[in-house]
């Protein structure tokens, strides 16, 4: 991988840093994006030295980021090659209680500016580029309160196939990475909720929580050659949540009231 050129959505959330500094480990130069240039120009201070870090602060919902965020790739390092679509909006709740404002936040962050982004990267990468999108376990089956999270989580699923079977001749490979939950700075308000442990911890058959260098060595792997015949896939990270009956014992053992 070394010497190619990524770009990653998001990049200095939680997540996004993880897959950011995993990507530089192997000699991969990113341009990173989001809204808050503090924190992106942060990031690149840090990164000094240890990696090739760039990065374009714009708000990816508006109508020129794609533009300008290829376009900033392409000026830094010459060439595109990967494209994480990381970024995310976890605004989430029931269908009833769900107002057209979350719903078009959650459709335009979630889906309409990763395709859009998308579109305009493949302009640039051809054969031998990655696209990965970070997407989640509530993508891969029905959770109470999902809502509008839920289903842009399933469409980015349905993305990630078309895209695969339309730009996989040309050599360009397109997969999904669905975590369970991962302590995240947007995601620990809720952590420690009764109901949030007990529908994520208490369901999940591995003896310890998803961290951030899970999924960002997912997303290596993806982009690598050594997974140069993985294409249109979903790969859970989620330590068994998504495909077990498993129930905590503390859970099994719990008195009804």
């Amino acid at each position: 991988m070394e010497g190619k050129v990524a770009i990653v959505t998001g990049a200095a959330g939680g997540i996004g840093e993880a897959i950011v500094r995993a990507l530089g480990a192997r000699g991969v130069k990113v341009l990173g994006t989001g809204r808050n240039a503090g924190k992106l120009q942060a990031l690149k201070d840090a990164l000094a030295g240890t990696m090739d870090f760039d990065f374009v602060a714009v708000d990816a919902t508006a109508d020129d980021a794609p533009e300008k965020i290829v376009g900033g790739a392409i000026a830094a390092f010459g060439r595109l090659d990967i494209v994480v679509n990381n970024a995310g909006s976890f605004n989430f709740g029931p269908v009833d209680q769900t107002t057209d404002e979350m719903l078009d936040e959650v459709l335009s962050i979630s889906m309409r500016a990763p395709f859009r982004l998308c579109r305009e990267a493949l302009k640039h990468i051809g054969k031998g580029g990655s696209f990965v999108f970070i997407g989640s376990t509530w993508g891969l089956y029905g959770t109470p309160g999902g809502g509008a999270y839920s289903v842009v989580k399933s469409g980015q699923i349905g993305l990630t196939q078309t895209m695969a079977a339309e730009y996989g001749a040309k050599g360009i490979r397109t997969n999904y990475v669905a975590p369970s939950v991962v302590r995240t700075e947007m995601t620990d308000a809720f952590w420690d909720l009764d109901f949030f442990r007990r529908t994520n911890h208490e369901l999940t058959p591995s003896d310890r929580e998803a961290t951030t260098a899970d999924v960002a060595n997912m997303v290596v792997f993806l982009c690598s050659d050594e997974a140069g015949f993985i294409n249109g896939q979903t790969i859970a990270v989620d330590g068994g949540i998504s495909t077990t009956r498993y129930l905590a014992p503390e859970a099994v053992g719990a008195v009804r009231q």
